[in-house]
């Protein structure tokens, strides 16, 4: 996106913030409800895998990916559903403590960091492709705005995820196709 692109879809927030006052549509508050009951879940799995997960490289891209991130969109959604006079979903889920410390997990019964890396990348490919969809469903433009800036966080984080299992060796091996 050129300078100037920036500028004109600031210009058009401000315009349309000022004068486009539509509430959100029925199709829009049902996906800001999915991406809060999905955030959720995703919130309380991210701190399951950051209490498996031994490799600090990992646990730090863990906790980027819990707060800069999942949490991020979760308490977005729901101020855009706050402003709209629409309450949140009721789905509550229990908070895992993220300890700093390795856990004495036995290695039958928790993720490897190589596993953690395979459902890490899931994860963001599927939450991608949701916001992606919800985006194409959104007339209004603040709300196209918060999807656009998880969609750029989270290449960045795809971005940073790929380098780390390159790094580290997590990535799956194929084997080569002759032609």
């Amino acid at each position: 996106m050129t300078t100037m692109d920036k500028v004109n879809a600031g210009v058009n927030k401000v315009y349309n913030a000022l004068f486009d006052k539509e509430p959100l549509n029925n199709l829009e508050t049902t996906t800001l409800f999915t991406l809060i009951f999905a955030g959720r879940q995703n919130i309380a799995a991210l701190q399951v895998l950051y209490n498996h997960a031994y490799d600090n490289d990992l646990k730090a891209i863990i906790k980027e990916a819990h707060d800069n991130q999942t949490t991020w969109l979760v308490d977005h959604a729901e101020k855009l559903l706050e402003k709209n006079k629409t309450s949140s979903p009721s789905l509550s889920l229990p908070c895992h403590n993220l300890h700093q410390s390795n856990l004495d997990i036995p290695q039958d019964a928790r993720f490897s960091d190589h596993e953690i890396v395979l459902v890490l990348s899931n994860m963001a490919k599927a939450s991608q492709m949701a916001i992606l969809a919800a985006m194409h469903q959104t007339y209004q433009v603040d709300v196209a705005t918060m999807y656009r800036n998880v969609l750029e966080s989270a290449f960045d984080f795809n971005y940073r995820l790929l380098q780390l299992a390159l790094k580290k060796g997590w990535l799956p091996t194929f084997p080569k196709i002759e032609h």
